[in-house]
């Protein structure tokens, strides 16, 4: 059981050719990986609950005769390697997540420049107030999608996805954008006075949710 976690974890994207799917071919792994550690912890409860640490032997010091001793130390082993495959794989999911940021870090700043000539020549030849925020991050979790992107507390959102100022009514606006993303999401923020434009990947990881940070409503 563990040899198989363990192949399934050798390995990593590469970080010129790393890609969504990739990513989520990793969490697939790490989710495998999660029901072979329960299964071999309900073996290990069978047993009267023995545990990873209980002693196999009686208070003479023979072996115990209440449980299967075979079982219980193959599934404690399994336990053992079958976690360090976890920690692989999720070391994994992250390097692959920061080489996904760091490969669209030049076309992010290509993007922003763009961004701002647009919005200047918007503002110029029609007069139009810069866009507004309309939401704001409040917490980001280390480690998280929203963190690896690039968001910080106290970003005001001008965009989020689909998601602007003049269509957002609610958060949910914001959740199903997230819910219904394939791949990356641009994701725009007003940060200290300058606008930063950032590409986020909801995905699952260690923490809750897709994104790790919390965003409230602001209220204009």
């Amino acid at each position: 059981m563990s040899e198989k976690a363990g192949s399934q974890s050798g390995g990593s994207p590469e970080a010129s050719g790393v890609t969504v799917s990739d990513i989520q071919e990793l969490i697939r792994r790490k989710e495998e990986i999660e029901a072979q550690i329960k299964a071999n912890y309900e073996v290990l409860e069978s047993q009267k609950g023995i545990g990873m640490n209980e002693p196999l032997v009686d208070c003479e010091g023979y072996p115990r005769a209440d449980v299967d001793l075979y079982q219980v130390r193959t599934a404690r082993h399994n336990i053992v390697c079958l976690q360090n495959d976890h920690k692989a794989v999720m070391k994994q999911v992250e390097d692959a997540l920061h080489q996904l940021h760091a490969r669209d870090k030049e076309k992010q700043a290509r993007d922003l420049a763009e961004a701002h000539r647009e919005a200047l020549s918007r503002g110029q030849s029609q007069g139009l107030s810069p866009p507004q925020a309309f939401a704001k991050v409040n917490s980001v979790s280390p480690g998280s999608p929203a963190s690896i992107a690039g968001l910080q507390v106290d970003d005001e959102i001008l965009e989020f996805g689909s998601v602007n100022t003049q269509n957002f009514q609610s958060l949910q606006n914001i959740g199903s954008v997230v819910q219904h993303s394939e791949g990356s999401l641009n994701v725009t923020v007003m940060r200290r006075g300058e606008k930063h434009q950032l590409r986020l990947v909801p995905t699952r990881w260690a923490g809750k949710g897709l994104l790790g940070c919390n965003i409230i409503p602001l209220q204009r």
